[in-house]
């Protein structure tokens, strides 16, 4: 080979193996955490209690009195009589407002976070009854939903190392805050920092800047390296931004395509969330009732049990009021479930 060509080729070679090791790849391969925890459930409860949900009457409350005001209490005797295996808790949606203390977020942009640590006391309340917590996130730079938040985050600065390393830093404080509490991540919305994706919702000029999920992964499972965690690609979509996660997002529409199998043909453990009644997924109609659940108990019933016949959880997002109460014909259909999948 000529000697210029032999080094030219050696450079390249090198400039590759430099990205991978960057990337997270290469020399040291992503062991996946262990998912038979989660194989064993059967169905969990989600909810999308946000700064954008309204009570069944009246004027909303401002956001840190709701987070004050939610009843820790009532909602676990609904759970605990709706059965379900786990909850799956939305922390951050189309606005970023933790319900929690957070002095990253304080920092990026002040009024956003609460006194109260609400994923705290449902994360205790779940801890005494042996049921995993599973933590929503969305980072909130969505088509200028939250336009103050793009700014601050970074979301718009020309170096997106910027926004990368704030996004890390608000789930890897979250992540040692709560250790083992948080037993998986569901990130929401990769779509809007990765345009590689089914969905490009990208509302910002990269300059070519491509996101580190795999260091988004290791900042994820901070305080607990076992953390399963997962990336949304989008409705029944199974594109993988990174082979650095554990279980598949598993956003479904309907009750049409159940689990065949435990894992998917990319080797993600099969999981499942749907709307149970509200396909809005938050309750935001003032002075509304959350609507009856979509489902014949018959379906519901058939669907979970084909789930878990392959050793795959399913998820019922379900419709919740401002001051924590759960849609009580969802919960009722649920704790009817709970018998007709043992049958």
């Amino acid at each position: 080979m000529d000697r210029r060509k032999f080094l030219g080729a050696a450079a390249a070679g090198l400039a590759a193996f430099a990205s991978k090791v960057c990337h997270g790849e290469g020399a040291s391969p992503y062991v996946r955490a262990n998912t038979d925890w989660l194989a064993q459930c059967r169905f969990g409860i989600g909810i999308h209690w946000t700064a954008q949900t309204v009570p069944r009457r009246g004027t909303p409350l401002p956001f840190q009195e709701a987070v004050d005001a939610f009843d820790v209490n009532r909602f676990a005797e609904q759970f605990d009589y709706a059965g379900a295996d786990y909850l799956l808790l939305t922390a951050a949606h189309a606005l970023q407002m933790l319900p929690a203390p957070h002095p990253v977020i304080d920092k990026l942009l002040p009024g956003r976070t609460s006194k109260r640590d609400l994923i705290a006391d449902l994360a205790d309340m779940l801890h005494r009854r042996g049921k995993p917590l599973l933590v929503y996130y969305n980072h909130s730079c969505n088509g200028a939903q939250d336009a103050p938040w793009e700014r601050a985050v970074g979301y718009h600065d020309r170096d997106k190392n910027i926004l990368a390393d704030n996004l890390m830093e608000i789930v890897g404080w979250m992540g040692e805050r709560y250790g083992e509490k948080i037993k998986a991540w569901w990130f929401d919305s990769p779509y809007s920092l990765d345009p590689r994706g089914p969905h490009n919702s990208v509302t910002t000029d990269m300059g070519g800047f491509s996101f580190p999920w795999e260091r988004f992964t290791v900042a994820a499972k901070r305080g607990f390296p076992e953390r399963l965690v997962t990336y949304n690609a989008g409705v029944n979509e199974t594109f993988l931004y990174t082979t650095h996660q554990d279980y598949w997002s598993g956003e479904l529409v309907n009750l049409e395509t159940p689990a065949k199998n435990r894992y998917l043909d990319n080797g993600l453990q099969w999981f499942g969330w749907t709307c149970l009644e509200d396909r809005a997924w938050v309750h935001g109609g003032v002075d509304t009732e959350i609507p009856a659940p979509l489902y014949a108990d018959e379906a519901i019933t058939a669907y979970v049990r084909a789930c878990n016949r392959a050793r795959a959880p399913m998820t019922f997002n379900v419709g919740i009021y401002q001051d924590g109460r759960m849609a009580e014909k969802s919960v009722e259909q649920l704790h009817r479930l709970n018998p007709a999948i043992r049958a």
